[in-house]
């Protein structure tokens, strides 16, 4: 007489947590299988179905229903002792590896790489690799950074964030710049266009023909950008580019500018300038601190997109192409929106000073 096998009691609760582990990209496959029997074994299947469906043993099919039985989810979970390879060095060793990566150059060298650690450990070079990226270790990478000692950086802070994140009624709020020293660069020889198999290529030298400065008005609410490209950028030139924003701005609204520290911003005359128009009001970044203008976003964009791989033979072919750039971005424009809190920007350079202190008093 054949063996019958009752259904597998199993509550909501219990399927719905097994469901999401199935779901779960990360869940290794051993504790899908069981996951898998469990939930047969509850919609009422036979040993020998379960076993038919999921290409195994019928006991190990019977194991993992008792398992579940006497010891609920938790043992689905469980991984025999000595199950596995075994690792081949020890974790003392990997550990060994680890600080000489973060406490220890190589004579002569600013930082190790795979193979000079390997040869200095007596190990392979795919073993150290392997070891850094399980502890997310990238010698070979830096990233530059610089703290703002500018002794009123909170109430600077405050303010340009407020702006961003809560700007008055009635006025505009313009993040304004120069990018200087934009040169016009030609390539010493003909470059060859991109093809299938094959990258566009350009000489690695080039020839000069001179530079423009490009002053730039980023209206936060749209994103669309007022500009003006000179060859100069004295405090001249930015009261002539802030008549160009009194100009082309309703003369009712307020113009709120944001804008870095640069001397040429301060200059006597441009405060001069500044006072005669009262709808005008100057807000200055942190020092040290352009990543909170955000027209120096689109500056970014532009140098990317329109003028890295520029070929130009003469100064105005670059003001043309950087006014085809503007041109075409405030046709469609997109404004970059802020989120992040003052309070939250201060958190965390906060922890970055005393990880500082804490570096350099050790």
């Amino acid at each position: 007489m054949p063996r019958t096998t009752r259904s597998l009691a199993i509550s909501k609760v219990q399927q719905e947590q097994i469901e999401r582990w199935l779901a779960a990209l990360g869940t290794p496959q051993q504790v899908a299988l069981r996951c898998r029997i469990i939930l047969a074994a509850g919609s009422g299947e036979t040993e020998t179905a379960i076993a038919s469906a999921l290409q195994i043993n019928r006991k190990t099919v019977r194991l993992w229903r008792d398992r579940f039985t006497t010891q609920g989810l938790q043992a689905l979970w469980e991984i025999a002792p000595g199950r596995g390879r075994k690792p081949t060095y020890s974790p003392n060793r990997v550990k060994a590896i680890i600080d000489a990566t973060l406490q220890s150059k190589p004579k002569g060298s600013t930082h190790w790489s795979c193979r000079t650690l390997a040869a200095n450990q007596g190990m392979s070079k795919s073993t150290v690799n392997n070891i850094w990226r399980s502890h997310n270790l990238k010698p070979h990478l830096t990233k530059t950074f610089k703290l703002s000692r500018d002794p009123r950086f909170l109430e600077k802070l405050t303010d340009v964030v407020g702006l961003y994140l809560n700007p008055p009624d009635k006025a505009i709020v313009l993040c304004v710049d120069e990018k200087s020293q934009i040169q016009a660069l030609n390539r010493t020889q003909p470059g060859l266009p991109l093809k299938k198999g094959r990258c566009g290529t350009m000489t690695h030298d080039y020839k000069r023909n001179g530079t423009a400065t490009l002053f730039a008005a980023l209206n936060t609410l749209d994103g669309t950008v007022i500009s003006m490209c000179d060859d100069r950028h004295r405090h001249q030139e930015w009261i002539r580019f802030l008549r160009v924003l009194d100009d082309v701005t309703p003369s009712d609204k307020a113009i709120h500018l944001i804008q870095d520290n640069y001397a040429t911003h301060k200059h006597p005359k441009v405060r001069k300038w500044l006072a005669r128009h009262p709808r005008f009001h100057a807000h200055f970044t942190p020092t040290s601190s352009s990543w909170l203008n955000m027209v120096e976003r689109f500056f970014r964009d532009l140098t990317q997109n329109g003028l890295r791989r520029g070929v130009f033979r003469d100064v105005e072919e670059l003001i043309t192409a950087i006014g085809a750039y503007i041109d075409k971005h405030n046709d469609r424009p997109k404004p970059f929106i802020w989120t992040a809190k003052a309070a939250d920007i201060l958190e965390k350079v906060k922890r970055a000073s005393k990880s500082l202190d804490t570096r350099y008093s050790a």
